[in-house]
């Protein structure tokens, strides 16, 4: 069902081209100066939002596919099952809740409009989990996968991790990528990403 709706905002395009950029977490809680976890990327936030928006308007006119996979929790978290690490975080301060200001996607990435695609259902790390996102791309007879957003060692590694398993060739850019600290980032984008990506 969910697929149907979102490939029902592609409506009478043609196909894709084989590449996704898929966008993740630029939600207030992140991205906006009140949110409740702008701390954990507040470093890098403003130059990878930047350089988010110079690849959109670049390659907006273009056959790439465009996905948004906004992490949303019901109102009283009944989904996290003794969360732990970055998730219990999440939980603690009531970030990404259903109806809150803080879950809401960044005006930024909205003006966009249709031209990106929401998928929901991403309620953990991997935004293949829960969602149509692997059904969207198969269906686009997408192979590479580009990843932006935030955070680079939690979701973004695995939904990369997921990405590389599924088949999909692995695209992570560090400009456009948040770390939560500029040695994790360096971590990540020299000698994790390289081992799949």
């Amino acid at each position: 069902r969910l697929v149907k709706k979102a490939y029902s905002m592609v409506g009478s395009q043609p196909l894709f081209s084989r590449t996704a950029v898929v966008l993740i977490g630029y939600q207030k809680d992140y991205f906006g100066r009140d949110g409740k976890l702008h701390g954990v990327i507040q470093a890098s936030s403003d130059s990878v939002l930047r350089n988010t928006l110079k690849i959109i308007n670049s390659l907006k006119d273009t056959s790439v596919l465009f996905i948004e996979t906004p992490i949303i929790f019901t109102k009283d978290y009944s989904e996290l099952l003794e969360p732990s690490g970055i998730l219990k975080v999440i939980k603690d301060v009531q970030a990404f809740k259903m109806g809150d200001k803080g879950s809401e996607t960044i005006p930024e990435i909205t003006q966009f409009g249709d031209r990106i695609i929401q998928i929901p259902g991403k309620r953990g790390l991997n935004a293949f989990a829960g969602t149509c996102l692997e059904e969207l791309l198969k269906r686009e007879r997408v192979t590479d996968v580009v990843l932006c957003g935030a955070v680079t060692s939690v979701c973004i590694d695995s939904t990369g991790r997921a990405a590389h398993e599924l088949g999909f060739r692995v695209h992570q850019l560090e400009d456009c990528t948040c770390g939560r600290t500029q040695a994790e980032q360096d971590q990540y984008c020299q000698e994790i990403f390289p081992l799949y990506a």
